[in-house]
This record gives structure tokens, C-alpha cells and sequence, in this order.
């Protein structure tokens, strides 16, 4: 399980009626459009440019594999908090953890790791993750 005291991002959801499955839980597809979510808020709280313009123009971010583990379900209106972070910064890519938790209980309900890759817009080519974004990744991470 990841340790949450290394998250310092968090938003809140809530689940929605057309999110739960005929199981009465949340399906499964669901908790990668929640990780998304939370990676796109933690992006704006770092401090980078997240519209259209940005994503479509002078960079270009690819999400390249999705991990995600399934402890326990969700359910119609519960309250979650999405943990989300960067773990590390390589050359042309990093990687982002994210964990679900119910907030009435604390309990994780899932887990997932997301790879990306930075690539030149023009040659669809892995080029290198800009110093910029590396430096309000670790001013925001207080590495």
C-alpha cells in the first residue's frame, strides 16, 4: 500500500449515480477517469499550464500505461479523496501514483501508477521533460 503522508495533493468527489454499476458499486472504469482527474488538478497546483492550448500546442504529454489495483468498492454518493503525486522525473518521461480513499472511513479503495511520456509536437518523439516543469515538480513536492 502507498504511504500516504508522501501525497501533498488531494481533491475531493463524490460519486455519482450513473458512475455505480448493476453491482451497486462504482465500475471499474470510472476510477481511471477519477486518477485523471486528480492528475489534472495536481498539474494546475503545481503551477503548469493546463488548457488547450497547451496540451494541443508546444508540449505534448502521453499517458503510455495505466496500473491500477482494486481493494474495495465504492458506492452511490460515498465521499473520496484522490491522492496524487509524481514519484520520479526521468529524462523524457515521469510517473504519477495516485490512491483512492473513502473519507468516512479511511479506507484505500484503490491504488494506480501512470506513466507518461513528453514528446515533441511536431515528431510525435519522446524529447526531454523541460526544466521548467521539473523545477515546480520539486519546489510543489519540496524535494
Amino acid at each position: 500500500m502507498m504511504d500516504l503522508t508522501q501525497f501533498h495533493h488531494r481533491i475531493p468527489l463524490h460519486v455519482r449515480h450513473y458512475e455505480v454499476d448493476w453491482q451497486g458499486i462504482v465500475h471499474n472504469v470510472n476510477y481511471l477517469l477519477y486518477f485523471e482527474l486528480g492528475r489534472v488538478e495536481y498539474f494546475k497546483a503545481v503551477g503548469a499550464t493546463v488548457d488547450l492550448n497547451s496540451l494541443n500546442g508546444a508540449s505534448k504529454v502521453v499517458l503510455v500505461r495505466n496500473e491500477i489495483d482494486y481493494r474495495s468498492p465504492a458506492r452511490f454518493d460515498d465521499e473520496l479523496n484522490v491522492h496524487t503525486r509524481i514519484r520520479k522525473i526521468g529524462t523524457t518521461s515521469f510517473v504519477m501514483e495516485g490512491v483512492i480513499v473513502r473519507a468516512s472511513d479511511g479506507v484505500t479503495l484503490t491504488e494506480n501508477v501512470a506513466y507518461h511520456v513528453w514528446l515533441d509536437p511536431t515528431t510525435d518523439r519522446p524529447t526531454p521533460v523541460p526544466p521548467e516543469f521539473r523545477a515546480l515538480v520539486h519546489a510543489f513536492e519540496k524535494e
